[in-house]
């Protein structure tokens, strides 16, 4: 059942429930989805005609009698509830341990050596929300030059620097030294992210030049694959920045959820042949972690209005898949990060029969998924669902 291109899509932190696991992660009654829901203001008909409301637990969306797509909830065998961790999975990888954090900060051998290389000196360095680490330290910032290193709950070192303190290209030289620094099972994060940020005193607001500067993910993952079998593999989003730029004959960066969707239309309006791996950031960078849960659903609707017309562009040799990398529930006030959950996957192809397979065991099913349908071998912990 080989296909010409399948467009993979990660709604990220769309989360759909408490995993088995939760407890371990402090995260038990966390359900994204459900909390966007009970906003009143979701209004998503293209993805329940597809069959979301048909994935185990999420009956309160409605089930419909002849979806469209097949569905399954994806349970994460990976230790982590991390981006970058879930990602590799999606891809075929699952990481037996977790990435490692830093819950009080980084020690100061580590700091000493930042500092250094920077030649400039750090503030805060704590776990910290990125849009409050601005507003408490950016006046200091600015007055001083000195770089905003702060942390979270996932395994990230976050450099935040004014533009007009610290240009953007020199921000990220920051972090590719900061990259090279955070190496090794001990200190080897899974992300160093800048932080760019605008404005004045009081009204500090991050822009959209965020860049992510991953560790280099195990080899042999799914865009591998694409590659070495001669296929083309396009990322969309910081999809690149998470696999460290490995595996892909073409990356195209976006900003905003709106700028990474009229892509794929783009894309989809092209003609190749291989993979195109998608990530939506908006719903986990601006809603998720701000718990904003009226935006969450309104960047939904939005992604669903769209939906409607990249299916109708879609030809009989296409496969759409739609999933998520982890949970960042809104209504969840034990914290702002993310949450251990359930994932959603919906699999489309025109002709197709519609299938439920359940909850399944592990995220790398969709790799095993995606390399069948597209006709290339490809060894992984996955099952495929075709």
């Amino acid at each position: 059942m080989s296909v010409k291109r399948v467009f993979l899509m990660v709604l990220d932190s769309v989360g759909i429930g408490e995993a088995p696991d939760a407890a371990d992660f402090g995260d038990v009654g966390a359900h994204t989805l459900r909390s966007v829901y009970q906003t009143g203001l979701l209004d998503i008909p293209n993805l329940k005609k597809l069959g979301m409301g048909n994935i185990d637990g999420l009956d309160f969306i409605g089930k419909t009698e002849s979806p469209m797509a097949s569905v399954a909830r994806m349970t994460e065998l990976s230790r982590d509830k991390d981006t970058t961790i879930g990602h590799w999975e999606i891809a075929g990888h699952v990481s037996r341990s977790p990435l490692p954090t830093f819950k009080d900060g980084f020690p100061k051998e580590i700091t000493d050596k930042l500092e250094a290389a920077f030649g400039r000196g750090i503030l805060c360095n704590k776990p910290y929300s990125g849009t409050a680490v601005i507003r408490d330290f950016g006046e200091e910032h600015i007055k001083s030059g000195k770089l905003i290193v702060y942390t979270s709950a996932d395994s990230v070192l976050q450099i935040a620097a004014h533009k007009d303190t610290v240009s953007v290209a020199a921000l990220y030289e920051y972090c590719s030294v900061a990259r090279e620094i955070m190496s090794g099972e001990k200190y080897g994060v899974g992300r160093v992210i800048a932080r760019p940020f605008e404005g004045e005193a009081g009204n500090f607001v991050r822009t959209a030049q965020r860049r992510d500067f991953s560790l280099m993910p195990p080899e042999g993952l799914l865009p591998d694959a694409v590659v070495a079998n001669g296929l083309e593999c396009v990322a969309v989003g910081k999809i690149s920045d998470i696999f460290a730029g490995r595996g892909f004959t073409r990356s195209i960066y976006s900003h905003s959820n709106e700028e990474g969707m009229a892509v794929c239309s783009m894309l989809a309006d092209n003609d190749f042949s291989g993979l195109c791996f998608v990530n939506l950031v908006d719903f986990d960078m601006h809603w998720g972690h701000r718990r904003d849960a009226v935006k969450y659903a309104e960047g939904l609707n939005a992604f669903d209005k769209w939906l409607g017309g990249f299916i109708e562009k879609l030809s009989p040799d296409d496969m759409l898949m739609i999933t998520a990398d982890h949970g960042c529930d809104p209504g969840f006030e034990a914290t702002t990060d993310h949450t251990r959950e359930y994932t959603p996957f919906i699999m489309y192809r025109y002709g197709m029969p519609a299938k439920n397979f359940g909850t399944r065991c592990g995220f790398c099913d969709i790799a095993a998924t995606a390399a069948e349908a597209l006709g290339i071998e490809f060894i992984c912990d996955g099952k495929s669902m075709i």
